[in-house]
């Protein structure tokens, strides 16, 4: 070697990326290899913003967020931290859940759970709640908030019920949706939660944040966003993987500070807002 020359640095086989002081290979394929152990066994104490780069243009024009093989990759994943998972929401029959839901909306399962128990002990039927006026059902859930529109949408419901079906929930996508108060979201929870009919995904805030952080939807509207998942999802998982996608909001993937490091889908999830990533990530890949 001539005086003063610079030895030359053996090729490299794979890109590499500093991820707070340590060397991650990363991958941008269909999807990554599971590595060894707990993706929180790599992580340094003090967790800090990802650290993943922005993947090249020219890999993300290969890779497919959608493909076959990374939707069932996740579904299996989803599986093992998951298996048995159900809605949340305390029940024990159709109208029960029907109401738990509707009083769920911009609040809490865990606050829910607090009223409906009195509520159902107070009003045990659907004719009770038919009978009632909106205003007298008011005290009785006011701490789920927006008490006023869930009151009307609850008696509304069940006086539509007991005129129009017998005093009894429809298992009937289209009926339910002639329900106050009931939309896809809530048709669904009934629908597969209580009479195991799969007729759509759920999509709450949960679902709707966790897809689009996996890119398996890049819609922001919740009708789109379940369209999208019921054309990559096989339809026998649609009702478990919207339970499974909740849990894991609940648990892990939080809308701030989700905790990555944690998480066995960490290096298949590529999301522009991680907290901790051995992958690329993707800058429109965010809730």
């Amino acid at each position: 070697m001539p005086r003063g020359a610079v030895p030359r640095q053996p090729a490299r086989t794979g890109r590499q990326d500093k991820v707070r002081g340590k060397t991650a290979h990363v991958g941008t394929g269909a999807f990554a290899r599971p590595g060894r152990g707990k993706a929180s066994a790599a992580a340094p104490k003090g967790r800090q913003k990802a650290q993943g780069k922005a993947a090249p243009a020219d890999k993300l024009k290969s890779y497919n967020p959608v493909a076959p093989e990374r939707v069932a990759e996740i579904l299996k994943r989803l599986d093992q931290m998951y298996p048995d998972v159900t809605c949340a929401l305390t029940h024990a029959s159709a109208w029960e859940l029907l109401v738990a839901t509707i009083l769920s909306a911009q609040s809490t399962d865990v606050n829910v759970n607090r009223v409906t128990p009195e509520l159902f002990r107070k009003y045990p039927t659907i004719a009770a709640f038919a009978a009632l006026s909106p205003e007298q059902l008011e005290p009785d859930i006011r701490s789920t908030g927006f008490f006023r529109n869930k009151s009307k949408s609850v008696v509304g419901a069940a006086k539509k019920i007991v005129a129009e079906f017998g005093g009894e929930v429809p298992k009937d996508m289209e009926k339910l949706l002639t329900l106050p108060g009931v939309a896809r979201k809530t048709a669904n929870v009934v629908l597969g939660t209580w009479f195991k009919i799969a007729e759509g995904v759920v999509v709450d805030t949960h679902v709707h944040r966790i897809s689009r952080r996996l890119e398996l939807t890049t819609n922001d509207d919740p009708q789109k966003i379940e369209q999208d998942l019921m054309r990559i999802i096989p339809r026998e998982k649609w009702i478990l993987f919207s339970h499974q996608i909740i849990w894991h909001g609940r648990k892990l993937c939080m809308a701030r500070k989700p905790k990555c490091a944690d998480c066995a889908l960490e290096n298949i999830c590529h999301a522009a807002d991680k907290t901790w990533s051995t992958v690329d990530v993707h800058k429109n890949a965010k809730a």
